[in-house]
């Protein structure tokens, strides 16, 4: 069933050209006097390839319905990240260039939502905020706490982010998963 591109909405997977792609922006122009346009960016599903295309208010696209499912991410390797499906603990492999920045959010043995489409894996949902580690940062100078000083910080997953003066080795931190910026501490 397809529907105007008027619908479309980031985040939304649909197909294309034969092959799934996922919606990453959005973009709806009126320049001047002329017919709306409008951009899609798409991220291809299988090979991660970004691609844009520009469509008129007429055009229709189909979107593809998904199943999610609990998954457990077990270990990367030369193949990609490794994961086990929670019902029926079958394995299998997600690469890497699909999932991109996904994975700076996610630690091993940690459970998370996997996108099935016609039964085969496509992608990791993440939720807005995930619970990491601190595994390194500089020690707070003495009188940089009354200010809101930012310093780096690396965490267990390897992502670095900047994080307040007080936070320290060992604390645990909320990271938005959208803009990978430090929420508050845990």
């Amino acid at each position: 069933m397809a529907i105007r591109v008027t619908e479309a909405k980031k985040g939304m997977v649909i197909r294309y050209e034969g092959e799934l792609f996922q919606i990453t922006k959005y973009d709806h122009v009126t320049p001047g006097n002329w017919r709306a346009i409008h951009h899609l960016n798409l991220k291809n599903l299988k090979t991660g390839r970004q691609k844009d295309v520009r469509m008129n208010t007429s055009d229709q696209i189909e979107p593809v319905f998904l199943d999610s499912r609990e998954a457990q991410y077990l270990y990367k390797d030369s193949l990609g990240y490794t994961f086990m499906d929670n019902e029926n603990y079958d394995q299998f492999v997600l690469n890497a260039e699909v999932l991109g920045d996904t994975m700076n959010f996610i630690t091993e043995n940690s459970n998370c939502t996997v996108v099935f489409c016609d039964g085969e894996a496509l992608t990791v949902q993440l939720p807005g905020q995930v619970v990491l580690e601190v595994v390194e940062t500089e020690p707070a100078a003495r009188g940089d706490t009354v200010s809101n000083v930012q310093k780096p910080a690396k965490l267990n997953t390897g992502l670095e982010i900047k994080v307040p003066a007080h936070i320290k080795e060992g604390d645990k931190v909320k990271v938005s998963t959208e803009t990978g910026e430090f929420v508050s501490r845990a």
